[in-house]
């Protein structure tokens, strides 16, 4: 019968096979880290370990018995199930890393998985500021050119997409994405006053979005325009419309 020293010293010592899993998840959830052996291969001992940012021992499967009493930073928040899978949570941003499960069978033949777990935040609901191009540049009549901004706060891995509402996609023959699709520029006509975009903030497990109709920003900054002095030939500053 392995002791759990010689558990830890079989890893070094018998050829073990490795295969490495991405597991995703969110601050707040629970994720299960499941423990996978070859068909046939009859598990008589198992031992989960977090490899980094620390190594640490998390539970393990001995003599028939379970146990996940081990202080780590999953202290409290870990548990191992009856088919060896590996139950953490609620997560915490700096629970990110990597974990290893090792198992022996009844021949003494053993097998390690590691698997990679990666904790994102939330993704928060987006800001959507327009930005109005207030010049004294002639235009074309009945015409406004703004720039959408999108900016989900105090988060990273955050990917930008843009909808016109009512159409599949953005046409980009009319609009142009800067600032990697966090700044959308779009030209106006009068059929646009009731066309809404939305902003889609995203990471690889959660979303949130904002909408914004842009007209209405056009049509306030057109009547400031009116009330300038018309004898000054000066430009007028690009002038912003915060809207969520």
């Amino acid at each position: 019968m392995w002791s759990l020293w010689g558990l830890l010293l079989c890893e070094v010592l018998l050829p073990i096979v490795v295969i490495g899993v991405q597991v995703l998840s969110k601050v707040g959830d629970s994720v299960l880290l499941a423990a996978e052996c070859p068909p046939g291969f009859q598990v008589r001992e198992a031992i989960w370990r977090s490899l980094w940012p620390s190594e640490e021992l998390l539970a393990t499967f001995f003599r028939g018995s379970l146990e996940t009493l081990y202080h780590s930073r999953f202290l409290g928040r870990v548990q191992l199930h009856g088919n060896l899978s590996l139950e953490l949570g609620p997560l915490k941003t700096g629970d990110s890393g990597n974990f290893s499960v090792l198992m022996v069978d009844t021949g003494g033949q053993t097998w390690t998985q590691t698997l990679h777990l990666k904790v994102y935040d939330t993704v928060p609901k987006p800001v959507v500021r327009v930005f109005t191009a207030a010049t004294e540049e002639v235009q074309p009549p009945n015409t406004c050119q703004v720039f959408l901004s999108c900016w989900a706060p105090n988060i990273s891995d955050i990917t930008y997409s843009w909808r016109r509402e009512r159409l599949m996609d953005v046409d980009m023959e009319l609009h142009s994405l800067f600032s990697n699709g966090q700044v959308l520029s779009v030209s106006l006509g009068l059929g646009d006053k009731d066309v809404a975009y939305t902003c889609i903030a995203s990471n690889p497990v959660s979303w949130d979005m904002a909408t914004v109709t842009p007209w209405e920003s056009c049509h306030h900054e057109a009547g400031k325009r009116k009330r300038k002095d018309a004898s000054t030939d000066r430009v007028v500053p690009e002038t912003e419309n915060p809207l969520v």
